[in-house]
């Protein structure tokens, strides 16, 4: 790559998103208990509450799940209307970029639309790709300016003084039923395959890890992953989440979790 193609490069994807109505109950005790995740963050925004749990081991190999729940609806109710229209399931992933920036210019460069560009924050930063142009799912770019830290270091510093609450508003973890699980990758299922392969390998950087016929599976140097599967009959969008260690398939607020 070229040192510009470096600096402007995509750094990771951060999970897939899925919100649901409650949170706190099933979904993070299967989460925390059968998965044994890690709950890295949580807090509050206008319209939502987040919260992010790592699954995978603690030296770092694996990929985070973000958790959404409305709230603040009279302040930003974008998450209410979602649920509402498809009820819980996965709604964005987000990709982290040095310089949004340069990342905006990249993507409009290449015929695409980035909507909700908000830059008032400088500690988080944000633009949004819609599911139309995004093959079936949201896009976030996202520029932070928190200091870099390996996974392995931020899920260090987590077992030693807890997770960053701001605030925190779940409920208590359910203890983990076993050894971590490792969620291996995101898989998006489209009908017209090179065109998802041009956006996501082209576009947002993915490097391509594996081919064939009807499957491509990205990876980015973070260690996330994506796959790409060719279904010409069905919508685009989020199909399910591949998970080492996971014993038996499960769909929990919309997201089918399925062992590989």
């Amino acid at each position: 790559f070229s040192s510009r193609r470096r600096h402007t490069r995509l750094r990771t994807v951060t999970g897939v998103q899925t919100c649901a109505l409650p949170i706190s109950s099933g979904a993070l005790a299967f989460l925390t208990g059968e998965c044994a995740g890690t709950v890295i963050f949580g807090g509050e925004g206008p319209g939502f509450r987040p919260m992010q749990v790592w699954l995978g081991t603690p030296d770092g190999d694996g990929m985070s799940v973000e958790l959404l729940e409305p709230h603040a609806v009279e302040r930003n109710d974008f998450l209410a209307r979602f649920v509402a229209r498809h009820t819980a399931g996965p709604h964005h992933l987000t990709f982290k970029v040095p310089d949004l920036t340069a990342a905006i210019e990249r993507v409009r460069g290449a015929g695409y639309h980035p909507v909700n560009i908000d830059m008032s924050d400088p500690g988080w930063m944000e633009a949004f790709l819609l599911p139309r142009e995004a093959h079936g799912t949201v896009v976030q770019l996202a520029q932070t300016n928190a200091a870099p830290a390996s996974r392995a270091e931020q899920l260090a510093y987590v077992a030693a003084n807890g997770p960053d609450m701001n605030p925190r508003w779940w409920t208590d973890p359910t203890p983990p039923a076993g050894p971590p699980v490792r969620l291996r990758r995101v898989v998006l299922r489209t009908p017209v395959l090179a065109a998802a392969v041009g956006f996501f390998a082209g576009v947002l950087q993915g490097d391509i890890e594996h081919e064939r016929d009807e499957r491509v599976e990205l990876v980015w140097p973070s260690g996330s992953r994506l796959a790409l599967e060719h279904r010409p009959d069905a919508p685009p969008g989020v199909d399910r989440l591949e998970v080492e260690g996971l014993d038996a398939e499960r769909e929990i607020i919309g997201a089918r979790f399925v062992p590989v």
